[in-house]
């Protein structure tokens, strides 16, 4: 880890009243360095050798969840996707798009979608999250391609 990211990382750690331990710094880095939101699996194959056991980046990744360093993005295929929670508001998370072809995922930070405003009698609503899935550029235009020859 670069000198530089870890003086990051044990603010954000001292800023959120948390231990500058190992493991969160780890899974910060991996969460840092990550392009778009992780399984705890992605996370534990970013860190490599020196990651801790998969017991500890699940109880480490709720810490930081309940300090609001990092939150649960979406679940997708009954897992858990993790990202950084400077990415989003506190009420709404910038949408996400999965391609139903590829299975390629990707953050949307640019795209804004309305919050929710009105609600059935009795629902309160904390947090919006939006997923789109369809194509990706990549499998997009193959889809294209491939209308236009038939």
């Amino acid at each position: 880890m670069k000198p530089q990211t870890k003086n990051r990382i044990d603010k954000l750690l001292d800023s959120a009243k948390l231990k500058r331990t190992e493991p969160r710094r780890v899974i910060l880095d991996a969460l840092f360095r990550a392009d778009k939101p992780q399984t705890a699996d992605e996370i534990v194959a970013a860190i490599g050798r020196s990651c801790p056991n998969k017991v500890t980046v699940y109880r480490t990744l709720e810490s930081m969840i309940g300090a609001g360093l990092v939150h649960k993005a979406f679940i997708a295929a009954r897992t858990w996707h993790f990202e950084m929670a400077d990415r989003c508001t506190e009420s709404q998370c910038h949408p996400h798009f999965v391609c139903t072809d590829c299975g390629q995922m990707s953050c949307l930070p640019g795209a804004s979608v309305p919050m929710a405003t009105k609600t059935p009698d009795g629902f309160i609503v904390y947090r919006q999250q939006v997923r789109l899935e369809g194509l990706c550029p990549g499998c997009g235009g193959r889809a294209k391609d491939t209308a236009c020859r038939e």
